[in-house]
């Protein structure tokens, strides 16, 4: 595990509440326990609870369990995962995800069928012409009482083999909450995929 976390990397902290997830830098590494120095006061970390920890590797996105031995302000002294796995090499996770959903823009909108997500962006089949020098608003439902609500910017286009065409972009978002939340959301669904 030493060799993957680093010092200065930055990690990602999310407790059971996700709405109390925290980011931070690793400032020191030891061979049972690496610390953590958070942005914000670690509202919701409670010592010897476990959280999921999110950061980025040579390797891919690295996920694991652990929970805080020490917390004393925002230093976090973290006990060293028994098991660790990669989500994938890509900095977000993508998952399958086929909604229809409407993609506005200046008080019109387009309907769309999305394919994929990632807390980077989305890739979606449409029948419609749509500009991809505008940026769209757009919602995604997660689940019956969730959603994440972020501005769609289009990348790149193609036109579909049996019709239509197939536009990808990434996401701007207008807090970091709803970042981590769609990002959480990836990463369980990616491992819930792989476990059926």
């Amino acid at each position: 595990m030493r060799e993957l976390i680093e010092k200065d990397k930055q990690i990602t902290i999310v407790p059971s509440d996700f709405k109390c997830a925290n980011k931070g830098k690793v400032i020191d590494v030891e061979p049972k326990y690496f610390t953590v120095e958070l942005e914000h006061n670690p509202d919701g970390i409670m010592r010897h609870n476990y959280c999921e920890f999110y950061t980025q590797t040579s390797h891919g996105t690295l996920y694991f369990d652990s929970y805080a031995e020490t917390i004393d302000g925002k230093v976090l002294k973290i006990a060293n995962p028994a098991k660790h796995r990669f989500l994938q090499r890509r900095q977000y996770t993508r998952i399958k995800f086929v909604h229809a959903l409407d993609l506005s823009h200046d008080g019109g909108a387009h309907k769309i069928t999305v394919l994929d997500i990632s807390a980077g962006g989305m890739k979606f089949k449409t029948n419609e012409n749509i500009n991809i020098e505008n940026k769209f608003a757009i919602i995604l439902p997660l689940s019956e009482k969730q959603s994440v609500e972020c501005i769609f910017s289009p990348i790149r286009i193609e036109k579909a083999e049996q019709g239509g065409y197939i536009i990808s972009g990434r996401f701007e978002y207008h807090n970091g909450r709803d970042k981590m939340t769609l990002t959480q959301y990836c990463a369980k669904r990616s491992i819930e995929i792989r476990n059926k």
